[in-house]
């Protein structure tokens, strides 16, 4: 199956070139591309991407504005795209609330072309967070300081068994599902099942978000190994 991607960023070249390397896979189709959010709305309502790649800092309407309004479209609108937005390190506390929001992940601009069609291969097949070790210590730097939600988020994790707590919080240190399934000497399958379920009793989108639940619960603290 074909992946439909659009692309939103400010600079015109970015958007040529991104959609010059991405319209040379076989399995990837350019739709569209937008140079700033509110036209990325109007953009992906017409075309249906199923992968958005957004830019963090734009002209009337940021990334991060419009990444929250395409994953929680108002009512009559089902189509929601996953969000990958494309950054730098100087803007990590966007991206950390985009997580929040429900953006897959990121990917640093200046990543190998290699990485950007890797990165849209994953977040279509559903997957999250391309690097889990480098978002795991950005949403801790930015956790450490930032004031508790209103509503408790450790009380969302009564529902989870012990061995599914040990998982989101392994999932929360960085470790993929073959590192996980290692260290709890487990079949790889079932730390995936174990994963999807964290995910329906938590009502979480994805893993990107499971890791930010983590650290808002306490479950697992900034700045620990």
């Amino acid at each position: 199956m074909t992946i439909r991607v659009l692309i939103v960023d400010d600079q015109a070249m970015v958007r040529a070139g991104f959609a010059a390397l991405l319209n040379a896979q076989s399995d990837i189709d350019v739709v569209g591309d937008a140079p700033d959010g509110r036209q990325a709305l109007e953009v992906s309502g017409r075309t249906h991407p199923d992968v958005v790649l957004m830019d963090v800092r734009m002209p009337e309407m940021d990334g991060l504005e419009a990444a929250r309004r395409l994953l929680d479209p108002p009512p009559g609108v089902v189509h929601r795209p996953r969000v990958l937005m494309l950054t730098t390190f100087d803007v990590d506390d966007y991206v950390y609330e985009a997580l929040r929001a429900g953006a897959s992940g990121f990917l640093l601009k200046d990543a190998p072309p290699a990485d950007l069609i890797a990165a849209v291969r994953v977040v279509a097949a559903g997957d999250a967070l391309l690097a889990p070790s480098v978002t795991r210590r950005l949403i801790a730097d930015f956790a450490r300081n930032r004031p508790a939600p209103r509503r408790d988020p450790r009380l969302r994790l009564n529902g989870l068994t012990p061995r599914e707590t040990e998982v989101l919080e392994l999932i929360a240190r960085g470790l993929s599902n073959q590192e996980i399934a290692a260290h709890l000497v487990l079949a790889e399958q079932t730390v995936k099942t174990h994963i999807g379920r964290i995910l329906a009793k938590l009502d979480l989108r994805d893993r990107a978000q499971a890791v930010v639940l983590a650290y808002e619960s306490g479950l697992v603290q900034p700045g620990t190994a």
